[in-house]
């Protein structure tokens, strides 16, 4: 036990410190905050207790007026000026305090925008990071319990200095030798108040934190119930796409009945965390309470014995009991700050690993050419992919080569591996087994940003910003307007554009504008289009542009597909064989494997083949 104590209290230090130099790091100047307001804050009331002792051994003894009237004047203004540095201080920390809580969501942001793509999309990453999320939301655990910690440990170090240097002469005046008290100058008798007062000051944090331990033997139901509890009391009823459904269905009360399943789970009376309360967690905290209390009453009775057997006058009783007073106190808020550290370890782990999380994809150092005639070719050759933790290949064996300038569609089944197929080519994965080649040299060579901007992507489920419509269109504040207004033409949004109220500078969405222009799913697919074309890179993918384009609108965009696409290397993904028939070529994937390529016309006339088998098992959509 004594071997585990010693690794968990190593442990304990090594992680909080960590964690503090994250806290450094980020908000250097919030520490700095902390440390000037708590110490001001916990020494203040030291400060008019020194002169008010003073003036009342004065009033008590000689009663002189010069001397009385010098240390009220030091008294008020020395206290003042205390108090107003200690106010000033604690107005700085309090605003400090008010970005902390962005500056640390910006570490997660940082994070995840600086992962590599294979990491973010791995469900275990968000899983980990909902974890952190829900301790921080459920008690303050993890990264922002860290500042709490420092701020009250800082000014528990600084009562025990204090205390100590006000409270020391205690022990060493003794009572006077005709009074009875004679034996209180006995060392067993000093000695015993000391034990007396450190024991009590550590058993008191040591209960409390006992008693705190039961929030972590609670912690995962309430990860879950509060997970729950977001779900039902927020996103089901705020988010308005799902107000339909919510009514069509009447599940309003099946909501009603979930939430309150969670709230009784999380807060009322049934809950085990109210059980802890009642029981264990309730017990313990009422004990600590209750040997403060003892503690306070012995130093009351020591001092006032010492007192009364003329060890010191009656001033000196108000130093003494404030002093050792707040020394147990502060001895108490460091040990209980250092159970709360040793309680918040588990959770400051967890943003570790997240922090830890190491980018496994090789940055190449190679620079990709910037060549005017777009001449890229890339090849896959043998390429096999499985997605992590999964045994089943999502591709096999692909191989193949882009002809620059020719417009490829890629189709086939659901799950078939043409989504996967244009992540590896993005590289937002790396193969598993085989090789990718840009002009003859392997992708992972070149530098990935430089790679990943020869492709304009239109993702099937890509996003737009509620910001000005220019502005998505461009992905940057600043934007030739001239270029992203023939963009929006070209992708079939020039009616659309002209009747916005301020044109590119109206707000999409309305987040963050009321006045926000709300666009339909086609709309938003052709500013999408847009964005690509704005990008202007040789290559350019589209992952069912045109799903949820009405049919005139998809013949508008495929009518010009090549005036659009322009010399650029263009890969089209379709669910709609008829809208595959001005390609070039067309792969078709099954399973995994590219199992037939060549023109529409190649392709249907094979009767045996899969996209023959596809075609005709849409061909009653193409009929007019």
């Amino acid at each position: 036990m004594k071997k585990r104590d010693r690794i968990l209290l190593k442990e304990t230090i090594a992680v909080n410190y960590r964690a503090l130099q994250l806290w450094r790091k980020m908000a250097g100047r919030l520490l700095i905050a902390i440390t000037a307001s708590s110490v001001l804050e916990a020494a203040a009331p030291y400060v008019p207790l020194v002169f008010t002792v003073r003036l009342l051994e004065e009033i008590a003894g000689n009663r002189n007026p010069q001397r009385l009237v010098m240390l009220t004047v030091l008294l008020l203004s020395v206290s003042t000026a205390v108090l107003l540095l200690s106010s000033v201080c604690k107005r700085w920390n309090a605003a400090q305090k008010e970005t902390a809580a962005y500056t640390e969501a910006q570490q997660y942001f940082t994070k995840l925008l600086s992962m590599d793509f294979c990491l973010v999309d791995d469900f275990r990453t968000h899983e980990l990071l909902s974890q952190i999320r829900q301790n921080a939301n459920w008690s303050g655990w993890g990264l922002p319990r860290m500042p709490e910690q420092y701020e009250k440990l800082l000014g528990g170090l600084t009562k025990i200095i204090c205390s100590v240097a006000l409270s020391a002469s205690l022990f060493f005046k003794p009572v006077e030798g005709d009074s009875p008290l004679v034996w209180l100058n006995l060392p067993v008798c000093t000695v015993g108040i000391l034990l007396a007062l450190l024991g009590a000051a550590m058993l008191s944090p040591y209960l409390f934190n006992k008693g705190e331990a039961y929030w972590s033997k609670v912690g995962e139901d309430v990860k879950y119930g509060n997970r729950l509890f977001g779900f039902f009391n927020y996103i089901a009823f705020e988010e308005r796409e799902r107000a339909q459904d919510i009514r069509a269905y009447a599940q309003e009360q099946f909501f009603r009945e979930k939430l309150a399943s969670v709230i009784d789970v999380l807060i009322t009376e049934k809950s085990q965390t109210a059980a802890y309360a009642r029981g264990p967690m309730g017990a313990y905290q009422a004990a600590a309470e209750a040997v403060t209390r003892l503690l306070n009453g012995i130093v009351y009775l020591f001092v006032c014995l010492k007192a009364l057997g003329g060890a010191f006058g009656v001033g000196y009783v108000t130093q003494y009991i404030g002093a050792v007073t707040s020394l147990s106190g502060g001895i108490a808020d460091c040990i209980q700050v250092g159970g709360d550290m040793r309680n918040n370890v588990p959770y400051l782990n967890l943003v570790l690993d997240f922090l830890d999380i190491p980018n496994t994809m090789y940055q190449g150092s190679l620079t990709t050419e910037k060549r005017r005639d777009r001449q890229y070719e890339i090849e896959f050759r043998d390429v096999s992919f499985r997605y992590p933790g999964s045994e089943k290949y999502a591709l096999h064996h692909v191989s193949m080569k882009f002809r620059i300038g020719e417009k490829l569609a890629v189709v086939g089944e659901n799950g078939s591996g043409k989504t996967t197929f244009i992540k590896l080519l993005c590289r937002l994965y790396d193969p598993t087994e085989g090789e990718i080649l840009l002009n003859g040299i392997n992708i992972q060579k070149y530098r990935y940003d430089e790679y990943l901007s020869i492709f304009s992507v239109v993702f099937q489920d890509f996003k737009l910003l509620a910001l000005p419509l220019g502005q998505n269109v461009a992905s940057g504040v600043t934007y030739d307007r001239e270029r992203v207004v023939e963009c929006l033409r070209d992708a079939g949004f020039g009616e659309r554009l002209a009747t916005m109220p301020k044109g590119l500078d109206t707000n999409l969405y309305q987040e963050l504008d009321e006045n926000g222009v709300e666009v339909s799913g086609g709309e938003a697919q052709k500013i999408a289009i847009a964005r690509a074309l704005y990008k202007d890179a040789p290559f350019i993918i589209l992952d069912e542009p045109t799903a949820a384009l009405d049919p005139i609108a998809e013949a508008e965009i495929y009518s010009k597909f090549n005036d659009i696409v322009g010399d650029k290397t263009a890969i089209y993904i379709s669910h709609r064989l008829s809208s595959c028939k001005f390609c070039d070529e067309i792969a078709v994937f099954d399973q995994g494997t590219i199992v037939q390529k060549g023109s529409h016309e190649t392709l249907v006339a094979d009767a045996r083949g899969k996209y023959a088998e596809l075609w005709y098992a849409q061909a009653q959509y193409y009929t007019e």
